[in-house]
Parts: C-alpha cells; sequence; structure tokens
C-alpha cells in the first residue's frame, strides 16, 4: 500500500471539528477559485479595448481559461491518486501562480495570445483544485445535505467574484479612461499604441501579486491540517451494484450529469461575463457598468442562503435543482421578448438587463444540485467520475464563443437564445435524467 492512500481518513471517523476545519479550508478554496475566474468579466471588455478585438476574439478570455478544464480534468484525477489531495492542491496553485506571472510579458508587448496563454495556465491549476475540492465536499458528511455544504461553497466563491471584477477595476481603470476610451477613435496610430500600451501594462502590478500569494497558498494547503479522505471505499451495497462495471462510461446518469454541467456552467459565465458588453449596448459606459456582473454575483448568494435555510429539511436538493432550471428557461425568455425603461440602483437601463442580473437566482442552486446526483453510487469511480464531472466546466470557455458569435451576427440581446436549450436539457435533468442507471436505445 502506498504512502499517499496508507495516510488517509475514513470519512465516518472524522470529528466535528475536524469537518469543520476541512470546511474552511475549502472555503478558502472556493473563494479563490472565484476570485481569480469572475475577474475574467472585466478582463473580456478590458482586453477587447486595449487588444482591439472583436466580440468573439474578446470571448476567447474565457475559451482560453476554461479549455484546459477539458484537457486537464483526468490527468488531475490521476494526480491526486498519486500523491494525495493536499500535494496535488499545492500543485494547482503552483500551476496558477505561474498563469499569473506569464501575463508580465503579455502586458510588456501587448500581446493577446500571450494573455492566453497565461489564463489557459491559471484554468490548468485551478483545474486540479476544483477536481479536488469538489468530491471532497461532496463526501465531507451525509448525501442529503451535500446541497448545503455545496451552497456554503458557493457563497465563499461567489462573494469573491463580486469584490474581483470591482477591485480590478480600482486598480487597473482611472477616473478619466472613459475620456481616453472615447478619444481612441481619433488618435493617429503612434498615439493611440502609446496610450494602449500604457493601459495594458497596468494588470503587470496586480498580477505579480497574485502570483505570489498563489505560491503561498500552495504552501500553505499542502501543510495544512487538511485531512486525506478516502474516495475509494464503497459500502457493501455500492460494491454489489458496482462490482460488473468496468468503467466510467457504465454511469449514465455520470455523463448525463457531466453534459448538465457543460452547459450549466456556460449559462452561468454567460449570464455574468457578457453582461457588460449588453449594459454597453444601452449606452452605459464601462466605468458604470462594472458593478453588473457583482449584482448578477449577488443574485446568487441570494440564491446559496435560500438553498443553505431550506434544503433539506423543506425542500430536497433535486426539488430545487428543478425549480431553478425551469426559471432560468423562463427568465431566458424574458431576456429576448421584455422591454422598457427602468431605473433601479441610480441606472437607467431596459428592464431586461435585469432580468440577466436574475439569472444568477436561477443558476445558484445548479451545480449544488448536479454533483451530489451524479456522483450518486460511484464508489470507487468517485476520483475518475469527479473529473469528468470536471471536464464539463468547458461549456465555460465553448458557450461564451457561440453568445459571441450571435453577438456579432445579430446583436448582443438575440444572442441570449444560446441559453433556452441549455436551460431545457438541465430541466430534463432535474426531472428524469438523473434517474437513468442504464444505457437504453
Amino acid at each position: 500500500m502506498s504512502k499517499t492512500i496508507a495516510a488517509t481518513i475514513d470519512i465516518n471517523s472524522l470529528t466535528r471539528r475536524d469537518s469543520f476545519i476541512s470546511i474552511l479550508i475549502i472555503g478558502l478554496l472556493f473563494f479563490i477559485f472565484g476570485f481569480v475566474s469572475w475577474v475574467n468579466s472585466i478582463l473580456i471588455p478590458y482586453f477587447r479595448i486595449a487588444c482591439e478585438l472583436t466580440n468573439f476574439e474578446s470571448y476567447l478570455v474565457t475559451f482560453a481559461f476554461y479549455i484546459s478544464y477539458f484537457i486537464m480534468s483526468v490527468p488531475s484525477s490521476y494526480l491526486l491518486k498519486k500523491v494525495g489531495f493536499k500535494k496535488g492542491m499545492m500543485a494547482g496553485f503552483w500551476v496558477m501562480a505561474t498563469g499569473a506571472f506569464i501575463f508580465v510579458p503579455a502586458a510588456l508587448t501587448r500581446t493577446y495570445e500571450v494573455f492566453l496563454l497565461g489564463l489557459f495556465t491559471i484554468g490548468a491549476g485551478l483545474a486540479v483544485l476544483q477536481t479536488a475540492a469538489n468530491p471532497y465536499i461532496t463526501v465531507l458528511g451525509p448525501k442529503e445535505s451535500a446541497a448545503r455544504r455545496i451552497s456554503i461553497m458557493g457563497i465563499c466563491n461567489k462573494g469573491a467574484g463580486i469584490l474581483a471584477p470591482i477591485l480590478f477595476a480600482a486598480v487597473v481603470l482611472k477616473a478619466t479612461d472613459n475620456d481616453l476610451f472615447r478619444e481612441l477613435g481619433t488618435m493617429n496610430e503612434m498615439a493611440k499604441n502609446a496610450a494602449l500600451d500604457e493601459l495594458i501594462r497596468r494588470v503587470i502590478l496586480p498580477y505579480t501579486c497574485v502570483g505570489a500569494v498563489l505560491f503561498f497558498l500552495g504552501l500553505m494547503v499542502r501543510y495544512s491540517p487538511l485531512p486525506e479522505i478516502n474516495t475509494e471505499e464503497e459500502t457493501a451495497e455500492v460494491a454489489t451494484a458496482n462490482h460488473a462495471k468496468k468503467n466510467i462510461f457504465q454511469f449514465p446518469h455520470l455523463i448525463l450529469g457531466a453534459l448538465g454541467i457543460f452547459l450549466h456552467v456556460g449559462t452561468q459565465v454567460i449570464a455574468i461575463d457578457t453582461i457588460i458588453g449588453y449594459a454597453n449596448s444601452m449606452q452605459i459606459d464601462l466605468m458604470e457598468a462594472k458593478v453588473f456582473p457583482s449584482y448578477t454575483l449577488f443574485a446568487t448568494i441570494c440564491g446559496y442562503i435560500l438553498g443553505i435555510t431550506f434544503i433539506p429539511k423543506y425542500i430536497t436538493q433535486v426539488n430545487a435543482l428543478r425549480a431553478c432550471t425551469v426559471l432560468g428557461t423562463f427568465l431566458t425568455i424574458l431576456i429576448i421578448y421584455a422591454h422598457g425603461q427602468v431605473t433601479l440602483f441610480n441606472h437607467t437601463t431596459d428592464v431586461s438587463i435585469w432580468f440577466v442580473v436574475l439569472l444568477g437566482l436561477a443558476n445558484s442552486l445548479v451545480w449544488a444540485g448536479l454533483w451530489p446526483l451524479a456522483l450518486d453510487g460511484l464508489g470507487r469511480f468517485t476520483k475518475l467520475g469527479a473529473s469528468i464531472m470536471i471536464m464539463g466546466l468547458c461549456g465555460n470557455a465553448i458557450l461564451p464563443l457561440f453568445y459571441g458569435y450571435f453577438a456579432d451576427l445579430y446583436n448582443v440581446r438575440y444572442a441570449y437564445w444560446v441559453l433556452f436549450p441549455c436551460y431545457l436539457y438541465l430541466a430534463f435533468y432535474a426531472f428524469y435524467g438523473h434517474k437513468i442507471r442504464k444505457w437504453s436505445f
């Protein structure tokens, strides 16, 4: 038996104190996930201006960041199996730090492709961390309350997401930048290049600091009291059900759940990362529009609080999932067809943008509902199953590109039709798909 396996701890043997400390540490990880991930919502319009990009090109930010999940998730599961959770998490943090440092040469040369390489590297490190953290928090307690624990992690994640674009804007944007953005079209080539070089180099200091913090967080997690848990052990019931299973594709509810994750994260990132561009289409400048992703994330946090309060005492996690998927379907229709000027929180906008904000509420409990349903009964396949679920995060890479394509082809409002089939599938999984235990064609 390897040292890693020998050092693992049975989940049922953890004391209440051990579980509490573990949840705190994993909560810190989810805060980091959120801060690094949701800053993309401000990076997209920032790079679009500084690197002179189309809508489609600007959404390569999300593509580069999240396609790494597809590439790295299965290797991550084997890494974690070999070295354990803590050493694997340390490696993930160090890969992320490397990605942050890549922003320095990218900014010095104003090369968009190098920025994309940095984002890909950050995403690769996150893939390792997510592959460890999501099954960890799912199995760290009773299955019936997994959605509650995931909702707590979601508050950490989205709370960081509220702060990230605001702090980034405070660090890299100036009050006079609106005048600069308006004047760019009238400048000669030399003056414009000098202005854009100065604009893009503002990311050097913050990302150098982020890289240093990520490096030290890796050391902290490695030597933290976070226990190694045993996800390989199966109950007698699960072992009997799985004895004939030879590969992960013999679990239909997992594969369908991974497709659900693909579509869910795509809808979530569209709701957050496109809302600044949608606000710009209503003649709202970047300095005002920068807060809209925070509104969407706040709506998501409200959903998490509802989940923590009512699951499983008043509503099951599967019924919460059903309610959220149906709500998302109706909100998508309202985004397309609702019209009219409203003034809310000192913003005068078309009412449809507030339905984009409310997608945060619709998306809030989908992730928490999908994970326990998809991982149910996997037993010794849990780590690999988690990596398949993490592969689904490449939906963040793919679906925003569809949105950007249709935004260029039609307009930023009708491009939200991309969300409609996604929510329909998620509703199918919530009502029926998660019950499928055998493929039948």
